[in-house]
């Protein structure tokens, strides 16, 4: 079985946030940390070029990551809206919280598998792995910090003084070195051992039962065109129909991109662990995997940039489904759950 792999022991967990609260850090024996791909996914985008993968700098990235500090209010972190127990995405709220209690325009998809992928948000608003915090750090529904504050709030604490330093000899703290830490943290997010791995590698743990079995079939036939290949997304921007919600009317990728035919794309999320990571669809506005394949059978809503694969011959649009092939692709969604990932305390 392929896992993520540390080398040299056990990461120590850093909790400090103020100076009062600080301990020294005992030096490490080494400082190697292995990325490992799964033999059945693709070959990996972000490759760590000038950002060398070191422990140091992934538990830099890792107290980052759950810092509110990288807010304007000290309310708001990252793992905020991207829980572990959720593959790293937000629950609950169709529509994620951000600072002031205000809502945004999107639910905040999971984080994960990210250095297979080289577009990142709903819209594809940025295309490095290490820009991808400046989005909603500098977002004002989110938020709507800068970063040379975040810094000068960080500096004070003496446990990141010595984080900085250990993992890029940086005494001066700078966001360069910020924003290659978080890129670690999260290029080591790899969820690649569900019941479906174990099943395609066969391994031990990987047998699936009739209705999973022929729940894969029906995917494969019916929604593998778009959440296609092991990380279950062609990561493409697609209308798919959702209807607009037309307060926010978010335009999707048109506001990247700027094209007219752009509008009401949104970059096709990946399956993986969908059944941790309820709502669905950009703006949270399905609640269940079951409502999902109603709207793909019945509830799309045409528009000039529909994506054509969602057309059908006799002039109707959506996916037609009966009930029962509607189970069995919910049974073989439930098998792309990777429980080793939101379990792992690595993370």
């Amino acid at each position: 079985m392929k896992k993520i792999f540390l080398i040299g022991g056990i990461f120590m967990l850093l909790t400090s946030c103020t100076s009062d609260e600080y301990t020294e850090i005992p030096p490490k024996d080494t400082d190697d940390l292995e990325w490992v791909k799964p033999v059945n996914f693709p070959n990996a985008s972000y490759l760590f070029t000038n950002n060398e993968l070191k422990k140091s700098r992934f538990e830099l990235g890792k107290k980052l990551f759950h810092d509110s500090r990288l807010s304007q209010d000290n309310t708001i972190a990252c793992a905020s809206c991207h829980l572990k127990v959720h593959a790293f995405a937000d629950t609950g709220m169709a529509l994620s919280l951000g600072i002031d209690k205000q809502l945004g325009k999107r639910n905040a998809p999971a984080i994960q598998n990210m250095a297979f992928i080289d577009e990142y948000f709903y819209d594809g608003a940025a295309n490095n792995l290490e820009m991808v915090p400046i989005v909603p750090i500098h977002n004002e529904l989110e938020m709507r910090e800068e970063l040379p504050t975040i810094l000068d709030k960080l500096r004070l604490d003496r446990e990141y003084q010595e984080l900085f330093k250990r993992a890029y000899k940086d005494e001066k703290m700078t966001s360069t070195s910020m924003m290659k830490a978080l890129a670690q943290y999260m290029a080591m997010l790899i969820s690649s051992n569900s019941k479906y791995d174990k099943y395609v590698r066969n391994e031990v743990g990987g047998t699936l039962t009739e209705q999973e079995q022929k729940g894969l079939g029906l995917f494969r036939q019916n929604c593998a065109s778009c959440h296609k290949g092991d990380l279950f997304t062609d990561v493409s921007f697609r209308n798919n129909g959702v209807k607009v919600n037309t307060i926010i009317n978010d335009i999707g990728r048109e506001e990247v991109s700027g094209e007219k035919e752009d509008r009401y794309k949104f970059k096709v999320s990946s399956l993986r662990n969908v059944a941790l990571t309820a709502p669905y669809m950009h703006d949270g506005s399905i609640a269940t995997l079951e409502e999902v394949l109603d709207f793909y059978s019945s509830g799309i809503k045409e528009s000039p940039t529909l994506d054509p694969i969602l057309k059908q011959k006799n002039g109707k649009v959506g996916i037609p489904l009966t009930s029962d092939e509607k189970k069995a692709i919910i049974a073989f969604l439930h098998t792309l759950t990777d429980y080793e990932f939101i379990n792992n305390p690595m993370f």
